[in-house]
């Protein structure tokens, strides 16, 4: 027979009770308690950058050397970081190649709406590929450059895309350029200097 629990039996110990130290917590207890659980530390996973879409462009156009084969023409676009508002940066003309055209068409194109100046291409003189942002955006352009002899037309710079043409002379066109990839270009070529030798 089993005697009732308090009962005072002889026989039986009662169990003394181990006090654990404040720091230690329970191990028999159910870790879902909400009273006992210890809060799960979770790693923050690093914010995810949205990834910027690429959009690929492709344009035309290059140097054009006037009819007596001494001056170069180049586009000026006012410094947007200018506070002045007078600093020009010159460039080759050149524009994008739309659907259906060649580069060589495009180039052509793109020289006289961006000048007013007629021309005929003499030779290639290579592409240019670059990356910039624009618009959130990552944009990678491919340009094709060409060497253009000038044959007519008035100098005039298109409305609301280039704000001065002007023709250069030759020896000046690499240090007027206001982009590397152009000065390597011309230099690279030594266009100018094939040209002023004719």
């Amino acid at each position: 027979m089993i005697p009732a629990p308090g009962a005072g039996s002889e026989g039986t110990k009662k169990k003394r009770r181990r006090r654990r130290p404040a720091n230690r917590s329970p191990q028999n207890l159910d870790s879902t308690s909400p009273s006992t659980a210890q809060p799960e530390r979770k790693k923050k996973a690093p914010a995810k950058q949205p990834y910027a879409k690429r959009v690929d462009e492709v344009s035309a156009g290059g140097l054009v050397v006037d009819a007596s084969g001494k001056l170069g023409l180049l586009i000026g676009r006012r410094d947007l970081k200018d506070t002045s508002g007078k600093r020009i940066l010159w460039s080759l003309p050149k524009g994008h190649i739309e659907d259906g055209e060649t580069p060589e068409e495009a180039a052509l194109r793109e020289v006289q709406e961006e000048t007013g100046i007629i021309s005929v291409i003499e030779k290639s003189l290579g592409v240019i590929d670059f990356w910039f942002m624009a618009g959130g955006k990552r944009i990678h352009k491919t340009v094709h450059h060409y060497l253009f002899r000038e044959n007519g037309g008035d100098l005039a710079p298109q409305e609301s895309e280039v704000d001065e043409v002007a023709w250069f002379p030759l020896s000046e066109i690499v240090d007027r350029l206001a982009y590397p990839d152009e000065k390597k270009l011309i230099s690279r070529t030594n266009a100018t200097q094939e040209l002023a030798a004719q």
